[in-house]
């Protein structure tokens, strides 16, 4: 037998060891007051911890490294999947406080796919067999699968939050699916836009359509699955006792005033992304998306709850969407990037972040007002994904379950939204740090610093502190003075 495959056995039957003890753990389908209130012990919050972190911070820069083909991306990797198990025996060991059976456990039994297939193909691609037949599409389904990971580990995380406070279940399960689906979509929103503002701009000059063709998209393709769900539920509301919409929440034959508000959002979304892809033809930019957020803001603003702090935390993101979408048309309308067709790098892109030191004087070819407005620019293009981001985090903390907890232990609504906000500011900084080690990374990294007394030059005129710039020896070049034959002696 071939030493690897040996290897493999050999792993095969050490994990099987390991988890047999793990797949005999079982589940209650009731619980007696005294499980379901006992103390959380130290295994417990050890897994929350353990789990948190590599999920929620190993595995996104684990994937950067992977894109940027970064030599640390596979012991970061490996190092995370070694700690997954880990979690997964502590998650299933714990005593104390026990917890009825929830999509939390089912989705990590279910993880474990695409974790054995990516540790297969990474195991494959180092091999570097088969490197003209199998290995292209190997390497296609490692990264498709990769990219897929930090949507793996919100979902799972976001399912382990609930099945710890015992949310979402009964009647409480649609709201949850609406306040959770949104408010995630409106981050992944952020993320994106943050992607495409802050590095994107030759990804966005070679699609040949503007940033407001995508998003005008995918709010009317939003806007269409809006409408259909509400058909199927009115079609289906005699047979189904439980909502399968997962915005409107509309149950039965009789339309409250939530419903009907709900109903004509997903028509709003609708017609608005289709004047936004209209009105984008041609590459040109529009201010239709941030019109469609601003209203959809003002909608939610003045949604009437039970409680008052329902009610203001619902304001408080209706008036901060309002905020994302007006700062998103002030970036359209006077911040508009200038785009240079004939260069397919970001070697002169107004992107970059600090192109030049404030200490430096400018170049001859740049204004002061134009080298001052690129630079209001780039300070202004983080206010709209920084806010989508806030927005959804205020609209996955409005579940009404999670604000009667937060109403019976006197916490007023000032705090708690400042608590989203913090977190907010602290999500929105790791978003900014993948895209700072996506772009100083691996093949993205710049080059080494030369070594003290060799002959490679350097140039002192640029300090790029969001990532290397690709060296332009042109403008380099017109930028030394000339050196007359002569002067020297002289």
């Amino acid at each position: 037998m071939p030493p690897t495959l040996k290897n493999l056995c050999f792993i095969s039957l050490l994990v099987a060891a390991v988890f047999q003890p793990v797949f005999a753990h079982e589940h209650h389908d009731e619980l007696t007051e005294e499980e379901a209130n006992a103390p959380t012990d130290a295994i417990l919050w050890i897994h929350i911890f353990l789990q948190t972190v590599v999920w929620g911070i190993l595995f996104p820069i684990g994937m950067v490294l992977g894109i940027t083909r970064s030599r640390w991306h596979v012991p970061l990797q490996s190092t995370g999947f070694l700690l997954t198990i880990g979690g997964y025996i502590l998650g299933h060991s714990h005593k104390g406080r026990q917890f009825l059976p929830s999509a939390h456990g089912k989705f990590a039994s279910i993880l474990f796919v695409p974790i054995a297939a990516q540790l297969l193909l990474g195991i494959y691609l180092k091999l570097h067999i088969h490197e003209k037949t199998l290995r292209p599409w190997a390497v296609r389904a490692h990264g498709v699968l990769g990219k897929a990971w930090p949507i793996l580990g919100w979902v799972q995380m976001l399912f382990g939050a609930l099945a710890y406070r015992s949310y979402c279940r009964g009647d409480n399960l649609g709201q949850c699916l609406a306040h959770y689906i949104m408010g995630s979509g409106f981050i992944a929103y952020a993320t994106i836009m943050a992607i495409i503002l802050l590095v994107g701009e030759a990804w966005v000059r070679r699609s040949g359509r503007s940033l407001e063709w995508w998003d005008s998209w995918v709010i009317m393709l939003w806007g269409i699955g809006e409408l259909f769900s509400i058909f199927i539920t009115a079609s289906y509301s005699n047979l189904l006792h439980l909502e399968v919409n997962t915005f409107t929440e509309h149950r039965g034959s009789i339309w409250s005033v939530k419903d009907m508000q709900h109903t004509i959002l997903g028509v709003l979304w609708w017609a608005g992304g289709l004047l936004g892809i209209f009105l984008s033809r041609n590459n040109q930019r529009n201010v239709i998306p941030g019109i469609i957020i601003i209203l959809t803001g003002w909608a939610m603003s003045d949604h009437a709850q039970a409680l008052m702090i329902s009610t203001k935390v619902h304001a408080t993101f209706g008036y901060t969407l309002m905020l994302a979408g007006f700062t998103r048309i002030i970036e359209v309308c006077f911040f508009v990037p200038k785009y240079s067709p004939e260069v397919d790098d970001d070697s002169t892109s107004d992107h970059t972040l600090a192109e030049r030191s404030p200490r430096l004087p400018p170049t001859t070819d740049v204004s002061s007002s134009e080298s001052a407005k690129a630079a209001a620019s780039r300070s202004f293009r983080h206010l709209p994904p920084f806010l989508l981001v806030a927005a959804g985090l205020l609209f996955m903390s409005a579940t009404d379950e999670e604000l009667d907890f937060v109403h019976d232990n006197q916490m007023d609504h000032v705090t708690y939204i400042l608590i989203m906000f913090s977190i907010a500011f602290f999500m929105y900084t790791f978003i900014v740090f993948l895209l700072h080690l996506y772009s100083t990374t691996g093949r993205n990294a710049s080059q080494d610093p030369p070594v003290q007394g060799g002959i490679e030059l350097t140039s002192t005129n640029i300090r790029a502190k969001w990532y290397a710039r690709v060296p332009n020896p042109e403008r380099e070049a017109s930028q030394r003075p000339l050196h007359v034959l002569g002067d020297d002696e002289e």
